[in-house]
Parts: C-alpha cells; structure tokens; sequence
C-alpha cells in the first residue's frame, strides 16, 4: 500500500521556475565559492554593471538597460551567500554592500534625469527627482528609526520593488507611469516610517513616565 505521504503533488508552472532559478543560484554560488572570489568584488562588479546600465538610461535605451539591471541584480543575489559560503560574512562587509546597493539605486534614476534633461522633459525631471528623494529617505528613516526603537520593517516600496517597478517600466515602455507610483508611494513610505516611530517613540516616553 503506498503511503499518501510519500505523493507528491506536481509542482505549479511558477513553483517550477522559482525551483529552476533557486538551482542556478546555488549553482553560480557554488562556482564562486570554490573560486574563492571576495563577496566585496561580487557587490562591485554589480555597480559597474548598473553604471552600465545607468549610460543606457541617460541615452534613452531603456529596454536593454532593464536586461543589463536584471543582470546586475544576480550579482546582488550572490555576493551575501558567497560570504556565508566562504565564510566572510562580516558587519562591513553588510554595511559595504547596503552603500553600494545605494550608489546603484541613484545612479539607475540619475540616467533617466539625464535622458529626460536630454529630451527637454523638465517635468519628468522633478518627477524623477522626487523618487530619488524617495529613494534616498526610505533608507534612511528606517536606518534612523533602527537607532531609536526596535527594528521592524514599515511600508511596502523598499528598493526590491523599486528595480522591479524600473525594469517593468523599461520594458513596458511605461516608465512615465511607473515614475509616478515610485515618486508617491516612496515618499509614502518615509511618511508611514516617520508616523510608526513617532508612535512609538511616544509609548516609549510614556511608560518612562509611568515606571519613574
């Protein structure tokens, strides 16, 4: 009689890619962990892939600027698990690779102010602008507010979702649009941040209050 247990349900077509793209993931890691290769050259060589990608920007290539950050982004993905690997998890080494994730994020929206300047779009200029600054500020009232109170993730548009909104707005040809859902929901999220530390901020004060 064959137990239930050992069925196993067939995978769905999208279980099937993730299982495909974890092997070769694992596959890259494994190479370069055995090639010794230093994470911290993995996280550059990721933003000389994205300053690549950053030039495509600036002339208006958006399509194979998309491929090039996807591209980039395997590097993003391997340099934390070669370290674990290798052994080289350091807090520099973290600290290393969270600047230059930075770096890449605005040089990726300096291209488009670039392209945009070119092109006379002054609006879109700002526009882009305004998600730099969203951008720059979501990182940083979270890093401030970690500082402060107990760390906890809050909002929804951390810098994932924003290379994904990029590259689909590259490849959609729709990066106007996605401009406009990276520029309000980056600044809502700093908004959501600063509200969320305010509170606790405020509960902490106030049981200080009580306990003294």
């Amino acid at each position: 009689m064959t137990n239930s247990n050992d069925l196993q349900e067939p995978k769905s077509i999208t279980g099937r890619i993730g299982a495909g793209g974890k092997r070769i993931v694992d596959s890259i890691v494994n190479l370069l962990a055995s090639l010794r290769v230093h994470p911290n050259i993995l996280t550059l060589i990721g933003l000389l892939i994205n300053i690549f990608a950053t030039v495509l920007f600036a002339k208006g290539i958006f399509a194979w600027a998309a491929l090039v950050v996807v591209f980039a982004g395997i590097f993003d993905i391997v340099d934390g698990e070669v370290a674990r690997r290798t052994q080289r998890d350091t807090k520099f080494g973290a600290f290393f690779d969270s600047v230059i994730d930075r770096y890449s994020d605005l040089l990726l929206l300096l291209g488009l102010i670039i392209w945009y300047a070119k092109i006379h779009r002054n609006f879109y200029v700002g526009l882009t602008g305004l998600v730099l600054i969203g951008s720059v500020l979501t990182s940083y009232t979270r890093a401030r507010a970690e500082s402060l109170i107990p760390a906890r993730k809050v909002g929804f548009l951390e810098r994932p979702e924003r290379i994904v909104l990029l590259v689909i707005g590259a490849v959609s040809d729709r990066m106007a649009a996605v401009l406009w859902v990276m520029a309000i929901l980056s600044n809502w999220t700093v908004s959501q941040r600063i509200w969320y530390t305010w509170r606790e901020l405020s509960a902490l004060e106030r049981q200080q209050r009580i306990t003294s």
